[in-house]
């Protein structure tokens, strides 16, 4: 992943391939934010004039390069669009500096080092500009070989790597609490661009198995107990939601459990992720136009696998137990049919009436099977439902809970961490329409409010007492198209960064 570091060097010293600083809407046209002061004066004090007659305006996600004039010891000048410039204590939003910082780093593609000069009023204001510049750097290369047998021997393939070294000016390396916030940014932040790789890997490389193989190799390495149940394992554990969705495909189905342990833990977080590593529909196929990107349906698995392994780098103190139920939905004569009865891990049946609804059945094991362990919480994270999607659009994330004082407290951390969600009813009124003549519950309901009847049906499954959240990330999860910001194409790791603050929270505390 590219490197970090604070740097001690101003920004007319620094040598590297690009210098980055912050520019904003003003009440009069562009200003220029605190940290381009020594690029101004060696633009003779035009950056301003300079920048808006190239047209720039200091909007939000703009971008606007400049060669370098004597006096800096970079070739290129980029000044990244930080929005409406602040009012009152001339502090800059997180997420307005993780957005230009990422923007920055996505147009260096190819280049060594870049130094980021941008408003650092604070520790935040450096980790929020580290985590941007990260998460912007991303790519994922694994499959651009550009391997050609009539080219010249040595010829190098297509691909562009990211860019290699982020220098943050303006903060303090050798203050504590400024490397403590180094060392969060990159541990965060080559999690989640470990669940992006998991959700851009195509389906053939991953599936049930080769991702049980990551996570017992990513335990191995930080300290997590890892216990995997294969499908013989599953089929004698009673756990008919993940074997009836997965029956139906050549790599069966897992459960992998993760769990990070500290000694002085007082509350225990668990989290269950949905883990379709491919999704067809099954039986009830879904049209064409619709499959093409149905490798990302196990993003959920992946936030959750990324969120453990986070914790336990960063030392919390709290115990975060991850569940990853992992299936593929394949149509063949094997597959369950609509109108088969299950018979789940918690004891209820459930009339399968589309085998496209398989996320529900395979978390409801995984919910009941974490309930038994009774945590103090339990979030679960899916690519659950396209009326999600409908509702929220796609870089909004839905969150529905049995607590409200819990979905609230979700919603206030994906906020700050600049995750955009909103808060969805669970109406009781809805329940109804799942109602089974063959068995306890269907996997469908009413048609409107189908992201709703898809978290009561989750609701159904939680252990008594014990409170609940799940997230739809059906939008937020994949991003088809062109990256904005710090966000790429492909898998996000949507999610992540909420859980990561939500372990934070209840290790501190602060959740009751």
């Amino acid at each position: 992943m590219t490197a970090l570091t604070l740097s001690t060097s101003g920004a007319a010293t620094l040598r590297a391939d690009a210098l980055v600083v912050g520019v904003a809407k003003g009440d009069k046209g562009l200003v220029l934010a605190p940290g381009a002061e020594a690029v101004d004066k060696a633009f003779g004090g035009k950056l301003a004039g300079v920048l808006e007659t190239l047209g720039a305006s200091g909007a939000e996600g703009e971008l606007t390069k400049l060669p370098a004039p004597d006096g800096l010891k970079v070739p290129v000048v980029i000044a990244a669009g930080l929005g409406p410039a602040p009012e009152k204590d001339g502090s800059y939003d997180a997420e307005a500096l993780r957005r230009a910082a990422g923007s920055a780093a996505r147009s260096l593609t190819g280049s060594k080092k870049a130094g980021f000069a941008l408003p650092v009023g604070s520790v935040e204001d450096a980790e929020a500009i580290a985590e941007g510049a990260l998460l912007g750097a991303y790519a994922f290369t694994a499959y651009q070989r550009g391997e050609n047998k009539l080219a010249p021997k040595g010829a190098q393939s297509g691909a562009k790597l990211p860019l290699a070294e982020v220098a943050v000016l303006g903060a303090k390396p050798r203050d504590k609490a400024f490397k403590a916030a180094a060392e969060r940014a990159v541990a965060l932040v080559e999690e989640i661009n470990r669940a992006r790789d998991l959700i851009n890997t195509p389906p053939n490389d991953l599936y049930p198995e080769s991702f049980a193989a990551v996570a017992t190799a990513a335990g191995k390495e930080h300290g997590i107990k890892v216990q995997v149940l294969d499908e013989k394992a599953l089929v004698k554990g009673g756990y008919g939601g993940l074997v009836g969705v997965g029956q139906g495909a050549t790599h069966g189905p897992r459960l992998v459990k993760l769990a990070y342990t500290h000694p002085k833990a007082e509350k225990t977080l668990a989290l269950v992720g949905k883990g379709i590593t491919y999704d067809s529909g099954g039986i009830s196929l879904k049209p064409a136009g619709h499959n093409e990107t149905m490798k990302c349906d196990m993003s959920g698995a992946a936030a959750v696998f990324a969120t453990v392994v986070a914790a336990a780098r960063l030392g919390l103190r709290v115990n975060v137990t991850g569940w990853l139920a992992l299936a593929e939905n394949m149509p063949s004569g094997n597959a369950t049919r609509p109108g088969d009865v299950l018979n789940m891990y918690s004891g209820k049946t459930v009339e399968v009436l589309n085998t496209d609804a398989e996320g529900r059945l395979v978390l409801a094991d995984a919910l009941t099977r974490a309930s038994e362990e009774n945590p103090d919480a339990i979030v679960d994270v899916a690519t659950l439902t396209g009326a999600m999607v409908l509702a929220l659009g796609n870089r909004t994330f839905g969150i529905m809970a049995n607590d409200d004082a819990f979905r609230t407290s979700i919603h206030e951390i994906a906020d700050e961490v600049g995750e955009a969600s909103w808060p969805m009813p669970l109406p009781a009124d809805l329940r109804k329409g799942m109602d089974s003549p063959t068995a306890d519950i269907a996997n469908m309901g009413e048609r409107m409010g189908g992201g709703l009847v898809a978290g009561l049906f989750l609701k159904e499954f939680v252990g008594e007492g014990i409170a609940w959240a799940h997230l739809d990330i059906a939008g937020p999860a994949f991003h088809e198209g062109a990256p904005y910001g710090y966000t790429p194409k492909g898998g996000t790791g949507s999610a992540v960064r909420t859980l990561v603050k939500l372990a934070e929270r209840t290790a501190a505390g602060d959740l009751g």
